[in-house]
């Protein structure tokens, strides 16, 4: 089994959730303190989880579990009030729309959604949400827009003066970022980091391994701009448990120096989570 120790996962569902989970909170705190994980982001779709995670602290007696915010329909869109307060309660990560965005809705064949650009600008709630992430120095994840709003939404954050931005599972047929414009995209930012998971959903609820497609594209955009998160909590998937030593293990027997293996799973997750 891979040394866990120091390691930090910034995508996990847990419940109390609408879907359901894997495990719950509890479990997986018991999980994380089992292996000796250092840190672990909850994330929902429809809940801020930073008053779920305090709990988790006050149990442990330590900092290991971290909040975040999505910003789908369940807590008004692009609202931000709401990020503002997850943020002041200790949240870390604001995602963009995932399964109310707009871009997830179409591809879905669905109406409605939630839209982050006008034109070729982001709407003026969104712009007002990134002031609020740069004061808290927080993360913007892009969730599951699309390709044209993550261009526009990379450069209006950087130029906002965001330090960390996350793309979302770029090889997810939602979001559907081709290795070539990732690597245009690392031409011209470096304030900006590629989400890598275990699994990706490949429709009506069913999920295929990720790590050899997720190695590809270590070896081609660069593990300086990757990071390793496992997006686990699915029923469909292998437990939290097994899919991130699974995929610690891949990485090294695979070619992965270890102290590119340390970047992608211990530093830059402490960098994004603004942790000395």
């Amino acid at each position: 089994m891979a040394e866990l120790k120091g390691v930090f996962d910034l995508h996990i569902h847990s419940a109390p959730d609408i879907r359901e989970r894997k495990h719950d909170d509890l479990e997986l705190l018991r999980k994380a303190q089992n292996m000796g994980v250092e840190g672990f982001v909850l994330k929902s779709h429809q809940f801020p989880t930073a008053e779920r995670a305090w709990l988790l602290n006050k149990l442990a007696q330590k900092s290991i579990a971290y909040g975040s915010i999505t910003l789908n329909y369940a807590v008004g869109g692009l609202n931000p009030a709401a990020v503002r307060y997850a943020l002041e309660l200790g949240a870390k990560i604001v995602w963009l729309p995932t399964i109310d965005a707009k871009n997830h809705r179409m591809k879905e064949e669905k109406q409605g959604g939630i839209s982050v650009i006008k034109g070729k600008a982001v709407v003026s709630e969104l712009l007002e949400i990134m002031l609020i992430i740069k004061e808290y120095n927080a993360v913007l994840a892009t969730g599951h827009i699309s390709k044209d709003e993550i261009d526009v939404v990379l450069k209006t954050a950087t130029d906002t003066g965001i330090s960390n931005i996350v793309v979302t599972h770029p090889e997810f047929h939602i979001v559907g970022l081709s290795i070539e414009d990732q690597i245009e995209i690392v031409s011209k930012y470096d304030n900006v980091y590629f989400e890598r998971t275990f699994a990706q959903p490949i429709g009506k609820g069913n999920y295929q391994n990720n790590l050899q497609a997720n190695l590809e594209a270590i070896n081609k955009v660069g593990y300086q701009t990757t990071l390793v998160s496992t997006d686990s909590g699915q029923v469909e998937n292998p437990p939290w448990n097994e899919s991130l030593p699974d995929y610690i293990n891949f990485l090294k027997e695979n070619g992965a120096k270890e102290e590119e293996v340390d970047w992608m799973i211990k530093k830059l997750p402490m960098k994004l989570l603004n942790l000395n």
